[in-house]
């Protein structure tokens, strides 16, 4: 027999001992992202994930707004994030300290999201704008470009949806190998 869980009984962590909490070798960049609804979906899912730090870049919005707030439940406020000026610096940067970088699109090259190993991490998972996607510029600083495949009439998935299916699969794939 199932019971659902309530509150107390799912064995969540404080804000405080979330803070303390190891997280997982992950980033997660968003640029140029342009609802505020998918902002706060993409936090939620971050925090969920227990990933490092989201970096935010370009014209996206960041926290506080109450548009990132409604979607992100709170996780505006648990999960760490920063803001760049300098997308591609960043990223150059992020890859001059050993994180590899692997954009979320669909590209020409590109691998199934799901043959990553352990030997990738630490990784930091770029998307880009819901209709442009990831801009030429950044493309190119990616290591890896990942994709989700497609089975329907539609050839995307909504980027706030799309990263949570990959910040898991990148979870999935770190654990599996504990």
């Amino acid at each position: 027999m199932f019971r659902k869980l309530e509150g107390d009984a799912m064995g969540r962590l404080s804000m405080e001992e979330y803070a303390a909490a190891p997280r997982h070798p992950v980033i997660l960049m968003l640029h140029n992202i342009r609802s505020m609804w998918n902002v706060g979906s993409m936090f939620r899912s971050a925090d969920a994930a227990g990933i490092e730090k989201i970096i935010l870049s370009g014209y996206t919005a960041t926290p506080p707004r109450k548009e990132i707030t409604k979607t992100a439940l709170g996780a505006d406020a648990s999960m760490p994030w920063e803001y760049t000026e300098d997308a591609r610096l960043t990223l150059q940067d992020l890859k001059k300290s050993g994180v590899r970088i692997c954009g979320l699109e669909i590209a020409e090259g590109s691998r199934p999201y799901t043959e990553m190993s352990t030997t990738d991490f630490p990784v930091c998972l770029l998307v880009g704008n819901e209709v442009q996607g990831i801009e030429e510029s950044l493309l190119s600083e990616c290591d890896d470009v990942l994709e989700i495949p497609q089975f329907g009439t539609k050839h995307s998935l909504n980027v706030s949806v799309a990263a949570g299916v990959a910040l898991f699969e990148l979870i999935r794939v770190l654990r599996d190998e504990r």
